[in-house]
């Protein structure tokens, strides 16, 4: 590691909130064995130029290929690409939801989920990034980078629902998207098909409240979004439970489906379970999608 990269990790780290020794903790619960391709073979062979980005070092520059253009150019091999993996948490509003005190907000357990992912994968020797965030990379400074943009990524500006972004996916490497998925799953079917278009591979973990599962509701209740733009009242909440319980389930076989289409996968966890259960999920999850 460079003296400057150093300095730059150390000052990140100082500023960093418990997330990344939570998640560090949270990795460190899920025993797994080797990970990630190390070995040189059929793996090394070219596979395409891609156009170069800040903070890839100098040495990796095709100067042949660039100088028959405006831009700089990195020769990309099959082995990087396949060991990409570009992370998706979900920073709207509705993640901030939580039914309970002793719960944590869907937001936080996803950011959390997707650090503890990435602490295993880098350990193993994995490129890891956020989409239209960070882009992958390797290493332990790596970690306290997307710690830091996880840790911000919670924007006043945010709508209720937010729409998965596959900017930075690396083709033919593979992806996470971890949200609630409640808004529109015409923004997410558009996701995976720009993802599948480029050959990336990857899982969809939705992210739920208990609340959100079992619809506990009785009598007067004011239904509201989390920016305040949606409101529902009704007086006897209890006759809806059936009617939200079928609409939930369609929209899990429809998002079932989505991911089956371009070879994903597809899992709910709630807030209320381990985060354990959770974290290997993700982690075989991917490695089947290899």
């Amino acid at each position: 590691m460079s003296l400057h990269l150093q300095n730059e990790a150390e000052a990140l780290g100082q500023s960093l909130p418990p997330l990344l020794a939570e998640a560090e903790m949270l990795a460190a619960t899920v025993m797994l064995g080797e990970h990630g391709r190390r070995r040189a073979g059929a793996g090394d062979e070219f596979w395409q130029y891609r156009p170069a980005h800040q903070g890839d070092p100098a040495r990796a520059i095709d100067w042949r290929r660039s100088g028959r253009s405006d831009g700089h150019f990195i020769r990309e091999r099959e082995w990087q690409a396949a060991q990409s993996v570009t992370l998706w948490v979900d920073p709207a509003k509705s993640m901030s939801f939580t039914g309970g005190k002793d719960r944590a907000p869907k937001g936080e357990r996803a950011r959390l989920l997707a650090l503890a992912l990435a602490v295993l994968l880098l350990r193993g020797g994995e490129r890891v990034g956020l989409a239209g965030l960070a882009q992958p990379r390797a290493g332990r400074s790596q970690v306290v980078r997307l710690a830091a943009r996880l840790a911000g990524d919670e924007g006043d500006d945010a709508g209720d629902y937010g729409a998965p972004q596959t900017e930075g996916m690396v083709s033919h490497g593979r992806a996470v998207f971890i949200s609630d998925f409640l808004g529109p799953l015409d923004a997410v079917e558009a996701a995976l098909t720009r993802a599948a278009d480029r050959g990336v591979r990857g899982v969809l973990l939705q992210v739920l409240d208990p609340a959100e599962e079992e619809f506990p509701f009785d009598g007067r209740v004011v239904f509201e979004s989390m920016t305040g733009a949606l409101r529902h009242e009704t007086q006897q909440a209890g006759e809806l439970r059936s009617r939200y319980l079928a609409r939930l389930a369609e929209r899990r076989d429809r998002l079932t489906g989505l991911a089956r289409a371009v070879g994903w996968q597809f899992s709910t966890h709630h807030t209320g379970g381990p985060a354990q259960s959770a974290l290997l999920w993700l982690y075989r999850a991917l490695e089947g999608g290899r």
